[in-house]
């Protein structure tokens, strides 16, 4: 680039509760370009953009805007210097009109009063420039996610931003949204703007961005041309994980029955944009891996099978008959558990005890007539404790005061004291150690021998490979490959991540 980059954050350094967020991580955006900035959950993205906007404060490190040396105070001082931040969460006044939304912070005056008629013809135009007619006196929550989310991108675009941070924002839009979309970042370059476009789909990132930077751990691993990178470079990259070195991976050899009785089945399920077109099964006995990069829909796919979320298309058989749960109560009653993703928010209840985040579910039949029996609720913790190896002062201590590893053990001794048939993990080993994993994964495969039916969803590739009977890849919602016995290898798994090929186990068995 013949002149200085518009943005430049130089060793950024960060720390939360003495956890190191960010090691000396870097950023660079010329003018007038569309720079993508990817990574996998806990890279490191968000909290740079934080940094950037002013919501949280570097620890180390410098900024560098337009050539001056900056450090704003609040994501308003960052606005008002030209940075505009469009989030994937739409964060604005859903009972304001769309007008107001559109003007808010930067409204027009005529003789001291609102001047509400230059107000809307203002958001009239930034509206057309995508395609969009509507009347903006309307109150915003009227309109669906989708125009609700442009006028979101039309808020940004109206400040005259000379940075557009764009998070996500393709998440609410359909295919010809997403085209309008990239055709305004066009403009927005075009005319000299600059943009960071966070971003999860491999498609976009070529469709839209000149260049990219991969984090991984809160540091910055590489930085390049769109043009001189593979889609199998981005994964790679993002993973950690070359191909050369995760050829030698072995996968599980486990005895799990190919015979076995068919407890999930999951035929063309959509919802929205992140589950396009999902096929997988589950069989007793049977680990059965979930893999993709973030956003290809794997949590989303084991929320609608659990009654968390509905399903607008597709078909769900549980032990071979239809199955469409109304809430997760009735998954439950099926035989299903279910560990969510994120263990301190939807998992456990940090004040109460172990005794009772361990038996929260079992609860209705625990009781007769709004009364618990004790001794009865007491055996069973005491037993699910010592099976599970849960460390603990005693049942009474406060989940919250316990390693995440045993934490994660409660969570999944919540289910097993249901006696269920089928167990969805999404992310088990999340945020624990090494050796919890391994105590983890260990008593994964034991249920399993059992005859338990597990989905495992892991962003681990070696946790997958090593557990997994077979192995169901996503990508951008949709089933792109399935692989089984020797097929089981990082380098396929990856292969179907960066190409979306429906890679089905006898080609990768013989490819």
């Amino acid at each position: 680039m013949g002149q200085p980059p518009l943005l430049s954050m130089r060793d950024i350094d960060k720390y939360f509760a003495g956890v190191q967020a960010l090691a000396r991580a870097s950023l660079e955006v010329g003018r007038g370009e569309v720079h993508g900035l990817i990574g996998q959950n806990g890279a490191g993205k968000s909290t740079m953009i934080k940094i950037l906007t002013g919501y949280v404060h570097r620890d180390g490190g410098e900024i560098l805007f337009d050539g001056n040396l900056v450090s704003f105070a609040s994501p308003q001082e960052a606005q008002a210097n030209g940075i505009a931040t469009i989030y994937q969460e739409i964060n604005l006044v859903p009972y304001r009109s769309v007008t107001e939304n559109i003007c808010l912070g930067r409204e027009r005056r005529r003789m001291g009063l609102l001047d509400w008629r230059a107000m809307h013809r203002e958001a009239k135009e930034l509206l057309a420039r995508f395609g969009i007619a509507i009347d903006v006196r309307r109150p915003l929550s009227s309109f669906n996610t989708a125009t609700q989310q442009m006028v979101a991108i039309a808020r940004a675009i109206g400040f005259d931003a000379r940075l557009v941070i764009m998070d996500e924002p393709t998440s609410s839009l359909h295919d010809q949204e997403v085209e309008v979309l990239f055709e305004v970042i066009r403009q927005l370059k075009a005319a000299g703007v600059s943009v960071i476009f966070v971003s999860h789909k491999l498609d976009e990132l070529y469709a839209v961005c000149d260049r990219v930077t991969i984090m991984r751990d809160g540091r910055t691993v590489k930085v390049a041309d769109m043009r001189d990178l593979t889609k199998l470079d981005l994964v790679t990259t993002m993973l950690g994980r070359a191909v050369a070195q995760a050829a030698g991976r072995q996968a599980r050899t486990g005895s799990a029955d190919a015979s076995g009785e068919k407890l999930l089945e999951v035929e063309h399920l959509a919802l929205g944009r992140r589950v396009r077109d999902v096929d997988l099964e589950v069989r007793a006995g049977e680990i059965v891996g979930l893999a993709g990069l973030l956003g290809s829909g794997r949590s989303e796919t084991a929320q609608v099978v659990f009654g968390a979320l509905k399903p607008e298309a597709g078909e769900i058989r549980v032990k071979g008959a239809p199955a469409a749960f109304a809430e997760p109560a009735d998954a439950i009653r099926a035989g299903i558990g279910f560990c969510s993703e994120d263990r301190k928010y939807e998992g456990i209840v940090p004040e109460m005890s172990v005794r009772e985040n361990l038996t929260l579910a079992l609860l209705p039949h625990l009781a007769k007539a709004g009364v618990v029996d004790e001794a009865r609720q007491r055996e069973i913790v005491d037993r699910f404790i010592a099976r599970l190896g849960i460390k603990c002062a005693s049942p009474e201590q406060k989940i919250r005061e316990l390693s995440g590893g045993n934490q994660q053990k409660v969570l999944l001794a919540r289910w097993l004291c249901m006696n269920p048939k089928l167990l969805l993990l999404d992310e088990p080993t999340r945020g624990i150690d090494v050796g919890a994993k391994a105590e983890i994964l260990g008593l994964v495969r034991e249920l399993a021998a059992e005859g338990l039916g597990v989905l495992l969803i892991s962003s681990e590739l070696e946790e997958l490979t090593q557990s997994s009977d077979r192995i169901f890849v996503l990508r951008d919602g949709r089933t792109v490959a399935e692989l089984a016995g020797e097929a089981i290898a990082e380098p396929a798994i990856m292969h179907a991540m960066a190409h979306g090929e429906a890679v089905r186990q006898e080609e990768a068995a013989h490819g």
